[in-house]
């Protein structure tokens, strides 16, 4: 039954004290229509809890704007939800339309730096090899939109959207994202369930990764980072100590990233947050192991650019040439499917908090 207003309503009797739906909860497909941003269709998500999300369609269905009771909850870089036909594919061009938001997908052949690798699975004796730019391209794919709206089932509202995403190319890759979104009524976390299908004849490599990003007040003077897990990874001359524990913006900052192994619970979860004590207010993610074995943590503590990402991947670090040589790069032969669940969440007060402290601390224990 939907929870709002500190109540709780069966269908009948939230519809006998409303016009419609859209009163208090729903999804409303819009388009912006200024900047670099015109033309970029968004589906806005309401829980009537006080969460609210944007779905950035043309975006490779990611997580744009989230907040919870006016909280935000993502980064927005000084970008903006740039519209894809501005794509920088090259080098670090994936920055120039990095907008930040809740969530951007990276992949779906390629994740994390830029390389160069053989091309030879699409037999084509002019391309031998194929340049890959930062987190590969499926950001600034648009979806087609298939399916968005409110579901009753039963006393409970369910709010969804569907999108399929597509990356090809003639004489190479032919890969399809297929995703939902959906929350309820009531909620206070969403659920994504993505689905990657190499769609073609050609064997395709395969990498992907969930560049999840926080910002304040999450992030904040304080706020801790709660992980189930036990070794930790700096990626470079940086120090290992202290790093859950996060500071105040500093004019230069250079990034940190921290691999871990996670500790998950029976069906191979991994609950992580942030958390805002001050507040009594943080923020969550929980994914699959299985599916997403080599997470990282990335901080970015600069003013502006004040930013932590909690990244579940299929892939360490190193990035795509390391993956093959230690034989764990995914190889989709035609027709070949994976999928990945992620759920993300708030913790809207200090019980919450303490709750999912608990979840953390018993997946640690085993």
């Amino acid at each position: 039954m939907p929870d709002l207003y500190r109540q709780t309503y069966s269908k009948r009797d939230l519809l006998r004290k409303i016009g419609r739906l859209q009163q208090v909860a729903g999804v409303r497909l819009v388009t912006l229509d200024d900047g670099a941003e015109r033309g970029v269709r968004v589906l806005e998500f309401r829980a009537g809890s006080g969460l609210s999300f944007d779905v950035l369609v043309d975006r490779a269905f990611d997580i744009g704007r989230c907040e919870y009771n006016g909280y935000a909850v993502g980064w927005q870089s000084p970008v903006g939800f740039v519209g894809p036909w501005y794509a920088e594919p090259d080098g670090f061009g994936f920055l120039r339309t990095f907008g930040g938001g809740l969530l951007t997908t990276c992949g779906l052949d390629h994740t994390l730096f830029q390389t160069e690798d053989t091309a030879a699975q699409y037999y084509y004796p002019p391309k031998p090899t194929e340049h890959y730019g930062l987190h590969g391209r499926i950001s600034n794919r648009p979806a087609r939109l298939v399916s968005y709206g409110e579901r009753w089932d039963g006393d409970e509202c369910v709010l969804w959207a569907e999108g399929e995403v597509l990356q090809a190319s003639a004489l190479g890759e032919t890969l399809l994202l297929r995703r939902r979104i959906e929350t309820r009524v009531g909620a206070v976390a969403l659920h994504i369930h993505d689905t990657v299908t190499n769609i073609g004849p050609y064997q395709t490599p395969h990498m992907y990764l969930y560049h999840v990003n926080y910002g304040f007040p999450v992030v904040d003077a304080g706020t801790e980072i709660l992980v189930p897990a036990t070794q930790f990874s700096p990626c470079g001359n940086y120090p290992v100590e202290g790093f859950t524990q996060l500071d105040e913006p500093e004019v230069i900052y250079t990034e940190r990233v921290y691999e871990y192994e996670p500790l998950a619970e029976a069906a191979g979860s991994v609950p992580v947050a942030l958390v805002n004590r001050a507040l009594n207010f943080g923020a969550y993610q929980v994914y699959n192991r299985y599916q997403l074995p080599h997470p990282f943590i990335w901080r970015m503590l600069g003013e502006q650019n004040y930013v932590v990402a909690l990244e579940p991947s299929t892939n360490r670090v190193a990035g795509r040439l390391d993956a093959r040589e230690r034989r764990e790069l995914i190889l989709l032969e035609a027709g070949d499917e994976r999928a990945y669940d992620l759920e993300l969440g708030v913790l809207p007060n200090a019980s919450a908090i303490q709750q999912f402290e608990q979840r953390v601390q018993a997946a640690m224990s085993g």
